[in-house]
């Protein structure tokens, strides 16, 4: 499957990154801000009833924080919709052999009973990573940019790129979830590259089409696991 990457990825320096340019960080972060407050007001209702359904369903917090890394290695709370059993660390057992081995290799599971009827739904629609909105108001992420990940996650995929993808704020999508969703995996390689292609040929055109793109392919549930 092709995605418009180049057939040889071309590891850039942070310099010359067009996700670092000054003009293009500057028109980006007020880009953020005025379409998330914009977001925030209008899918308000929605907020509203996706807590109370979540809450329903397995009563408890609706809302979960998990550390992710951020821009310079910095640490914050990635905020979701709570799409797990309250006593889901308690369910590890309950995991097959197989399952754990996926867990360990790409940090997430296919079948996972630790999540509810409700979070399977939230996950496959991505109606659970809106609270990532706020995370964008407060700055510590943008709308389009790599996946915020776990310090194990970077440590194990971007040994030799770290420095490049904390280079820039992580988004609540991207260029991969927008253009080959869960095609496009750790092990091959592919997500890496494709987060390297964003950071280097970044503008707001692409920002713009890879939001354009995120939607259609929600709507379609193109790749939802």
């Amino acid at each position: 499957m092709q995605h418009g990457l180049p057939e040889q990825a071309i590891e850039p320096t942070v310099s010359r990154t067009g996700a670092n340019k000054l003009g293009y960080r500057a028109v980006k972060r007020a880009f953020d801000l005025t379409a998330t407050a914009m977001a925030v007001i209008v899918l308000s209702p929605l907020f509203l009833i996706l807590s109370v359904i979540v809450y329903l369903g397995d009563p408890g917090a609706v809302i979960y924080g998990q550390e992710r890394i951020g821009k310079n290695g910095k640490p914050f709370k990635m905020w979701k919709f709570r799409s797990m059993y309250r006593n889901a660390d308690q369910m590890i057992d309950q995991l097959s052999e197989e399952q754990k081995r996926q867990y360990h290799t790409e940090f997430k599971i296919d079948n996972d009973p630790r999540i509810t009827p409700v979070g399977n739904f939230l996950r496959k629609t991505s109606l659970d990573e809106l609270p990532q909105l706020f995370n964008v108001l407060a700055g510590e992420m943008s709308l389009v940019g790599p996946r915020p990940l776990l310090k194990s996650e970077i440590q194990q995929y971007y040994a030799d790129s770290a420095d490049v993808l904390l280079s820039v704020k992580p988004g609540v999508t991207g260029y991969w979830q927008a253009y080959a969703r869960n095609n496009a995996t750790y092990q091959s390689g592919h997500r890496q590259q494709m987060e390297m292609t964003y950071i280097r040929q970044a503008s707001i055109w692409l920002d713009c089409k890879i939001l354009m793109k995120t939607v259609v392919a929600v709507l379609r549930r193109d790749g939802a696991k």
